[in-house]
């Protein structure tokens, strides 16, 4: 994705469909994560009231200064909602988290949430890596200034250089 200055960042994305079943293995995708979004449905209040539980799951797995976006999504179904925009934007203020409102539907939000939190990503591993290039020189490029794992790689790359297809599945 493009962002600030003309940067091209990759992010790898996990979703773990926030489901009770996979909570077991959900905690190794958020190893080394810089980034999560916790998308809840504003048309079904018990997605809205399991979201303090995958937040602890995020801040108990994944970096310490991960950035979180609290996500409530079908805002395309007003007449159907239970979770108002109040409700998500209290809790998100209350636990320090960004907040946006989106329809995977008809893709209202969906692209500026995506860029909201990439750029503000780009922008903490920026300043992470500036603070302290000594501890990244023997990271690999593609890591960032993430010391565990790899949940959510940035690179910037030039615009004139092409991005070559790896090999491999997925």
């Amino acid at each position: 994705m493009q962002i600030d200055d003309n940067k091209l960042v990759k992010a790898q994305i996990w979703d773990t469909a926030g489901q009770e079943r996979y909570r077991s293995i959900a905690s190794s995708y958020y190893r080394g994560a810089v980034g999560a979004l916790l998308v809840y449905d504003v048309t079904d209040r018990n997605s809205f009231n399991h979201v303090p539980m995958w937040l602890k799951e995020v801040e108990e797995n994944a970096e310490k200064d991960c950035l979180i976006m609290l996500v409530g999504n079908k805002m395309d179904l007003q007449e159907q909602r239970t979770v108002f925009v109040r409700d998500g934007r209290s809790f998100a203020r209350k636990n320090g988290l960004a907040f946006i409102e989106t329809s995977a539907l008809d893709a209202t939000g969906v692209d500026t949430a995506f860029q909201r939190i990439l750029q503000e990503i780009y922008k903490t591993q920026t300043k992470k890596q500036l603070k302290n290039p000594s501890a990244n020189a023997n990271a690999p490029p593609s890591s960032a200034g993430v010391s565990r794992g790899q949940a959510i790689q940035l690179q910037p790359e030039s615009a004139d250089e092409p991005v070559k297809a790896k090999g491999g599945c997925c």
